[in-house]
């Protein structure tokens, strides 16, 4: 068995997160997962508002092409996908094969579950699930499927290019 090696690893994760945080910015911009009214305080801002930071910071856009753009929630988006393609890429690098099966599939699945279903409404910062619309479900679980599929892909291939 190869030795673990973090480099490989953080580089993989974070090549992964960022171009998976990409597929699932625009997964969302296809499927939206919230209606306009709830997406005024996305569940990124909300998060950091129930952690103290003011509402100043978290509604902080910048603009391009004329649109304003929430740069904080787009740092909590990416924050969040790096961590998890790193902690998939971390598995890869040791060759878990259970938690890896189905190219990440199943592991983004999971995650959709944990946060969107349990820990987030427990939390209050998004609705309990059995009051988020279907719509919300069908978009946020999807786009964990393929987001986690993205990180295996690019996770795998990266960490194959660093080993040769």
């Amino acid at each position: 068995m190869s030795k673990f090696n973090l480099k490989n690893t953080l580089i993989a994760g974070t090549a992964a997160g960022v171009i998976s945080g990409l597929v699932k910015l625009g997964w969302e911009n296809i499927l939206p997962p919230r209606t306009p009214e709830r997406d005024k305080v996305n569940p990124p801002q909300t998060l950091l508002q129930q952690l103290g930071v003011p509402a100043k910071l978290t509604q902080a856009t910048y603009t391009y092409s004329g649109q304003q753009l929430p740069w904080v929630s787009y740092l909590v988006h990416f924050g969040f996908s790096i961590s998890f393609a790193t902690a998939y890429a971390a598995l890869l690098e040791k060759k878990v094969k259970l938690l890896t099966l189905g190219e990440g599939i199943p592991f983004g699945i999971a995650v959709w579950v944990a946060f969107h279903l349990v820990i987030m409404p427990a939390m209050k910062t998004v609705p309990d699930a059995k009051d988020q619309p279907f719509e919300e479900h069908l978009s946020e679980s999807l786009g964990h499927a393929i987001w986690m599929w993205t990180n295996h892909e690019i996770a795998d291939e990266v960490l194959r290019q660093l080993k040769k």
